[in-house]
This record gives C-alpha cells, sequence and structure tokens, in this order.
C-alpha cells in the first residue's frame, strides 16, 4: 500500500492486554509508517475486556474509522468488543478472512491473537483488512444488514 495523502487520512483506535504489546507496537510502526493516524489505549490492563469496551465505544461513537485489538489468542477481545453496541469484530487468523471480514461483513473492528499469529502474517492481515472496503451492493448486503436490524432491535 502506498502512503495515504492528507484527504484519505483513516483514524483507527488500538489495544491490547499485556500478552500482546509487543505485536501491538509492531502494528502501530506499520499503521504509522502507512499514514494512519493511531491512538493507543494501552496495554498494561490485564482485564483485556475493559481495553476492549474503550477501543469499541469509540469506534462506535465514530472517533476512530477502525479498530484494532489484540490479546493473546484473539478471542476474549472478539468476544468483549461485539458487547458494544455498534461493534462488528472479527477474529482473523488469515489475509482471506481478514479481507471478507470488511468486503463481506463490514467489520469495524479487527482482532488478532498474539500467540496465534506471527508477525509477519499478522502485519499482513492488518495491511489486507485496512485496504478492504465495504461492498454495498453485493449479495452481503442483506445478511448484514440482518444482523445489523437485529443489533438494533436488542440493544447490543
Amino acid at each position: 500500500m502506498t502512503q495515504l495523502s492528507n484527504e484519505e487520512k483513516i483514524t483507527v483506535a488500538i489495544g491490547c492486554d499485556p500478552n500482546a504489546a509487543v505485536l501491538k507496537n509492531v502494528i502501530i510502526s506499520q499503521l504509522e509508517g502507512l499514514g494512519y493516524i493511531i491512538k493507543d489505549y494501552g496495554s498494561e490492563d490485564p482485564i483485556y475486556a475493559r481495553v476492549a469496551f474503550a477501543v469499541g465505544e469509540a469506534v462506535a461513537a465514530h472517533k476512530f474509522d477502525r479498530g484494532i485489538l489484540l490479546c493473546g489468542t484473539g478471542i476474549g477481545m472478539s468476544i468483549a468488543a461485539n458487547k458494544v453496541p455498534g461493534i462488528y469484530a472479527a477474529l482473523c487468523s488469515d489475509t482471506y478472512s481478514a479481507e471478507r471480514a470488511i468486503k463481506s461483513n463490514n467489520s469495524n473492528v479487527l482482532t488478532l491473537g498474539a500467540f496465534t499469529t506471527g508477525t509477519e502474517v499478522a502485519k499482513q492481515i492488518v495491511r489486507i483488512w485496512m485496504e478492504s472496503m465495504w461492498q454495498p451492493g453485493t449479495t452481503s448486503e442483506p445478511k448484514v444488514a440482518c444482523y445489523v436490524e437485529y443489533a438494533k432491535r436488542h440493544q447490543v
């Protein structure tokens, strides 16, 4: 990906638990090098749900375009983030899933596992996820609309 111009600056909220601090810092460096604007929500809290809620609430409030959360496996962050209304977090361990998380499912938060995903693969996943865009008008649109409507009705 080429560096973003000033008109294209995409904002990203990122956070993790202590298990994923090293990988989080690698991802931050990668994204800053590509021109993204990053807000680091930290890595000190061992109760990863608090970080997931803070990042999720910021993304849901449209303070940031996207969010990235990391923990040992990415599972806990995904579960916690998806409790925030308006958040559609996807745990991805490969580039195809990362691409489809956005293009087919309109995810706004990516979760990664620092113990389960190597650094170079994680960087590729992040790059693909950040480069991908939601594609309205496809066969995925009614599927996404279904779960968005359900979440609105049930306030989840």
